[in-house]
């Protein structure tokens, strides 16, 4: 967890760290994070694509049943919280006329 809060902080900052990798499928702007702990595999996948804001999208510990590949269910999820996001960062930042 501290790795991916330091991590999360420097892209707050406008920065990316060196452990940022593009996330494939959903264009420029997304990115994961990828740790390992104890054998395990965890990933953070946030958004840097709002001027204003990072949106993290989704955590989670891998347990993909067919080895490197993400299961459908955490792409499917994270595809919906990239809409909402979308739509979040309109209601709350659009420019006001």
């Amino acid at each position: 967890m501290d790795d991916f809060g330091y991590a999360l902080g420097v892209v707050q900052q406008g920065g990316k760290p060196p452990s940022a990798k593009p996330w494939k499928g959903e264009g420029p702007g997304v990115f994961e994070l990828v740790e390992d702990a104890r054998g395990d595999t965890y990933r953070v996948v946030y958004t840097v694509r709002y001027e204003k804001v990072v949106y993290v999208l989704h955590c989670f510990q891998k347990k993909s049943p067919s080895g490197v590949r993400t299961a459908r269910s955490d792409v499917e999820l994270i595809r919906e919280r990239l809409k909402a996001a979308r739509t979040d960062y309109k209601v709350r930042y659009a420019k006001k006329t």
